[in-house]
Order: C-alpha cells, then sequence, then structure tokens
C-alpha cells in the first residue's frame, strides 16, 4: 500500500511539473517564439559607455538578465557641460585632462506585471559590480620654499586612480513589443546603494618641502561620505578610499528576440 502511495504521489509531482512548464512554453508561443533577448543600451553610447543585457524567460511572468557595461579609457564625456556644473574653477583645472574608464556586471531577476514575460512594467532586483580607472597626467600642488629664498612654486605628479564597488538597488522599468521580434525596454528609475574601495597613486622622487605640500594637497580633496588615508614619502604618494557608495541605474534599450 505505502509504495502503491508513493507512486501516486510522484506521478502526480510529475504531472504538475509538465503541465506548469507546458503553460509556460505556451503562453511563449502564443506571444512571441523565442525565451532570449538581446539589447542594448542606446543613449549609453553618445558618452562612450556600450551596455548590453541578455534576457531570459523563465517563468510566465519572470525573467533572469545579465548586463554588461564597458566604458574604454578617453577624456571626460560631456565635456562642456562638466565645466559649467562645476563652479570651482581650480577643481575644474585638476580635472579637464583626466582620462577614464569603466566596466561593469549586472545580473537581476524581473517580475513582470503584464499579460506575460517580456512585456509591460516590472520590478527587477539586481546586484551591480563595477570597477573604474582614472589618469590625472598633471596633478599640481604649491610648494613652499621660502625658507630657502625661493618662495611658492608649482609642481605636477602623475596619479593613478582604482575603484571597485558592489551594490544592491531595485530597477522599475517597462518593456514593449515593437515588432515581431524588436522590443524596446525603458529603464525608468533604478537607485543603488552599497560599497566602495579604491586608492589614488601616483610616483614621483619627492624632497621634504614637495612631501608636505603634496600631503595638504591631497587631505584637502574633498571626497564625500569616503574614509581616506594618506602616505606620502620620497617615492610618491598613495590615497587609499573606502566608503559607501550610491548610483542611479536609467537607460532606454533596443533588443531583438530569439
Amino acid at each position: 500500500m505505502k509504495q502503491i502511495f508513493t507512486t501516486l504521489f510522484l506521478s502526480a509531482l510529475l504531472f504538475t511539473a509538465r503541465t506548469g512548464y507546458a503553460q509556460f512554453d505556451t503562453v511563449l508561443r502564443s506571444d512571441d517564439q523565442g525565451k532570449n533577448l538581446l539589447k542594448i543600451n542606446v543613449p549609453a553610447i553618445a558618452v562612450n559607455n556600450f551596455s548590453i543585457q541578455y534576457e531570459r524567460a523563465v517563468g510566465k511572468k519572470i525573467s533572469a538578465g545579465l548586463s554588461f557595461r564597458f566604458m574604454p579609457k578617453s577624456g571626460l564625456p560631456l565635456k562642456s557641460q562638466l565645466e559649467n556644473l562645476i563652479d570651482d574653477d581650480d577643481t575644474w583645472y585638476q580635472i579637464q585632462d583626466m582620462k577614464t574608464s569603466n566596466f561593469a556586471f549586472t545580473p537581476e531577476v524581473r517580475f513582470y506585471f503584464g499579460k506575460s514575460v517580456f512585456r509591460g512594467f516590472y520590478v527587477a532586483p539586481f546586484a551591480k559590480i563595477a570597477h573604474y580607472t582614472a589618469d590625472l597626467p598633471d596633478f599640481e600642488y604649491d610648494v613652499d620654499m621660502s625658507s630657502n629664498g625661493m618662495g611658492t612654486i608649482t609642481e605636477t605628479i602623475p596619479l593613478s586612480a582604482r575603484l571597485n564597488t558592489v551594490t544592491g538597488g531595485v530597477l522599475l522599468g517597462a518593456q514593449w513589443k515593437l515588432s515581431k521580434v524588436l522590443y524596446l525596454d525603458w529603464w525608468i528609475f533604478g537607485p543603488q546603494y552599497g560599497w566602495s574601495k579604491g586608492h589614488l597613486t601616483g610616483t614621483k622622487d619627492l624632497n621634504e618641502y614637495e612631501q608636505q605640500a603634496l600631503k595638504e594637497e591631497l587631505e584637502d580633496l574633498d571626497i564625500p561620505l569616503v574614509d581616506t588615508k594618506t602616505e606620502v614619502d620620497s617615492k610618491g604618494a598613495r590615497l587609499d578610499m573606502d566608503g559607501p557608495w550610491a548610483g542611479l541605474r536609467a537607460g532606454i534599450n533596443l533588443g531583438v528576440r530569439f
């Protein structure tokens, strides 16, 4: 009797699983062919960012996705607009020749509110792992040499920054079918929060006056919400950064279903 009950139970479980998959597969076939979407963030290209996303249906109204973003090393994007936003001439002078790059991976799970997967408004919890670099070819600092009768002189040192961040957030968005295989995905609002850790380094032979001046200049950098530690010696300088990180995810993507 126990063996018969076990057999019936397993048969019912298998039937339920097959029925659920059949319903999911029927929904996909009745809507469009294909459980996959490959998309590109179009506006991001204007600021030298190349962002693609792969999304796969895993349920009637649920999908899983993975985004990859890459920005090759280049000058500051939208340079003239940034100059207008920064009201401190000294700050702008220091960063105007900066070269920067970054890449990021973003896995997510989407829950759609439309009639089927890939359609309508959705909410998507996500995690983001990112790496940023920046190079300042000529970071200036003033050295007081008055004790030697030389007054104040301006020196420069090349600086390189590296920063890693790990954040989590929730994206609110909407996706529409434009044609049989073409889709539009609008990332409306995706706040994120997490942690960052990085460093700023520069290599140059420094005398004691230059060491003191460079240390003071680096310690005067206004980096909000981040704990910093500065070390300067005769071979160069290092500034360590550790603290919270926040951001906003947004974009407009065009995708192909297959």
